[in-house]
Formats: C-alpha cells, sequence, structure tokens
C-alpha cells in the first residue's frame, strides 16, 4: 500500500476536482506516459464482450488484457454503527463520534491475477486520482493492458485527468455499485474493523487503515 498521509490540515473537502494540495505531491513510482483525458469508453451498457474486442484490437494493440476495477472509501471519525454480537437479552453500546476529520482509500483489484493496488489520501480530487491511477499502472504485468471499471465520479471522467498509456478507463453504468466488486471490501471493511469505534485523530485514521487494508 501506497500511504498519502498528511499533517491534519482542513483536508476534508469533498469533490474538488481538478484541485492539487501539498499532501498530493507524493512520488508514487514510475509508469508509462500519460495521455491526457483519453481511454475512455461509453461505458458497459454495450456487450462488454464487444467492448474489450474494441479495446484489444486498439488500445491495446494486441496486447494481453487485465480487468481492473477501481473505487474510493471515505472512513472518518463520523464513523457507522453496524450489527455486532451480544448476548441475548443484552443492549450492547457503540461509540459514536461527532467530529468530521477523515481520509479516503483509493482502491483497484484485479480478481483474475490476485493483484491490487492501494493508497490512502486526504481527498478524492483529480490529482489524487491521477496519482492512483499510476499506482495501478505500475501493477500491471509488463506487456500488459489494463481495463479499469470504474464509476462516473466527476474526477474519474474529467478531461483533465492524466491516464497512462497501459490503462483504458471504461465507465459502470450510473447508480450501480453492485456491479463493481471493491464495494464489497470496503463493506467488509467496515463490518470487522472500522465501525464502532472512535478514531482519535487524523493520525489514527491513516494508521487504522494502513493496517487493515
Amino acid at each position: 500500500m501506497g500511504l498519502g498521509g498528511v499533517p491534519a490540515l482542513a483536508f476534508q473537502a469533498d469533490n474538488e476536482q481538478g484541485v492539487a494540495c501539498p499532501g498530493l505531491a507524493q512520488a508514487v513510482g514510475s509508469a508509462p506516459a500519460s495521455r491526457p483525458g483519453q481511454g475512455r469508453r461509453i461505458g458497459v451498457q454495450k456487450n462488454f464482450a464487444t467492448v474489450l474486442a474494441e479495446i484489444a484490437a486498439g488500445e491495446a494493440a494486441g496486447k494481453p488484457i487485465e480487468i481492473w476495477f477501481q473505487d474510493e472509501a471515505r472512513i472518518g471519525q463520523k464513523n457507522k454503527i453496524t450489527r455486532r454480537w451480544a448476548r441475548r437479552g443484552s443492549r450492547p453500546s457503540a461509540p459514536h463520534d461527532q467530529r468530521t476529520r477523515s481520509a479516503y482509500i483509493f482502491g483497484a483489484i484485479c480478481p483474475a491475477e490476485g493483484k491490487g493496488a492501494t493508497l490512502v489520501l486526504p481527498r478524492c480530487t483529480t490529482a489524487a486520482m491521477a496519482l492512483h491511477l499510476i499506482e495501478i499502472s505500475s501493477a500491471v504485468a509488463p506487456g500488459a493492458h489494463a481495463v479499469l471499471l470504474l464509476d462516473q465520479a466527476g474526477w474519474h471522467m474529467t478531461g483533465k485527468l492524466s491516464v497512462p498509456a497501459n490503462i483504458t478507463l471504461l465507465p459502470l453504468p450510473a447508480k450501480s455499485p453492485e456491479l463493481n466488486p471493491v464495494e464489497n471490501i470496503w463493506q467488509f471493511m467496515r463490518d470487522n474493523w472500522l465501525s464502532n469505534r472512535v478514531f482519535t485523530s487524523y493520525e489514527d485514521i491513516i494508521v487504522s487503515i494502513s493496517t487493515q487494508s
């Protein structure tokens, strides 16, 4: 996992597209050349096999294709309360914080190859997404091409996003989280490790995420 932990400043604004900040300037690793605003298609409403064939003949240029999935999850002090085991008839309590410091897990998986690429960053922006694409790009097998399925968040679809040459972005249909297996990972982490607890600080959030991811 790459960590983008930064000092606990006011880095909690969501959906702030295209805005870089000091916490996002770290080097993640080398990657093939990028192409701004390219590598995206109409999405999987079209026959998926047909789209893959088009990518294989086009952007992938006959290279082996890896299918990746990507998503983000916000983890913060204002946490969720989930079900928990307790003695029958008892009324267990769970802590619930009202503070609002948070961090974001940028996660991507390639189930067929058993690979993943993760960053922990202070916010979701175009700059943060660009860093995650570089991390994913470095995890793609040499000589292969990645088709990355992801939702239609603004920082995924903006033309300002630089996409590594070995990645093609493929948007999922709107409002269909059930098509993205990364959502199951977030749910598992919340159910087992990240809910029913209080994070004392931004640094505590970063440490907890990195320990369990």
